[in-house]
């Protein structure tokens, strides 16, 4: 006997299950972020004392060119390195996410096909262009998402590839700046 109310209860299960994977998820990137934060505002103050200490030491104007290219191509390279990290975090909770995502959707429609499977076993005779418009639905509606996500994936594979080119191009544009000033001023 189909029992629509178990049906209900099991997706209400899966969609609270999820909820708690989305949760544990959210914490643990949230996490992550703070402590890169933290680590970053360590170096920025070890970097500052540095620079504070380097800055003191100057007695000349070669000598204050050279610091400045110095501590610019540190500063440079430090604000990089911060970009990558967050950018891998964010790229990294983005896959997480869309796991998550296509792993509920999956238990979705693996739900909804039951469902519709035992409510066609129980329908009531006559209903059977009802229950293959709802059939379709569904597949149709499989496919959308399917779609969706691969074209998602390419975009993302995308924004990938252009980012991690964009940031090796700053750092050698920062590094030959860096070391052109310095040779000027030398």
């Amino acid at each position: 006997m189909y029992n629509a109310t178990e049906q209900f209860a099991e997706f209400n299960k899966v969609g609270y299950d999820n909820a708690v994977k989305l949760a544990s998820l959210s914490l643990d990137k949230a996490e992550r972020f703070a402590k890169l934060n933290l680590q970053a505002a360590k170096v920025a103050l070890e970097q500052g004392v540095s620079s504070a200490n380097a800055v003191a030491g100057i007695k000349d104007v070669q000598e204050f060119v050279a610091v400045r290219a110095k501590l610019t191509e540190a500063g440079v390279q430090s604000a990089l390195g911060y970009s990558r990290g967050v950018y891998q975090l964010a790229s990294e909770a983005q896959a997480d996410f869309s796991a998550l995502a296509e792993e509920a959707f999956a238990t979705y429609t693996k739900g909804v096909a039951a469902w519709v499977e035992k409510a066609a076993k129980n329908a009531p005779a006559g209903s059977d262009v009802a229950v293959t418009a709802l059939k379709s639905t569904v597949a149709a509606t499989t496919a959308a998402f399917d779609q969706f996500s691969k074209a998602t994936k390419q975009v993302v594979s995308f924004a990938d590839a252009s980012m991690r080119a964009a940031s090796a191009n700053a750092a050698n544009v920062a590094k030959a700046a860096t070391t052109t000033k310095g040779r000027k001023a030398a």
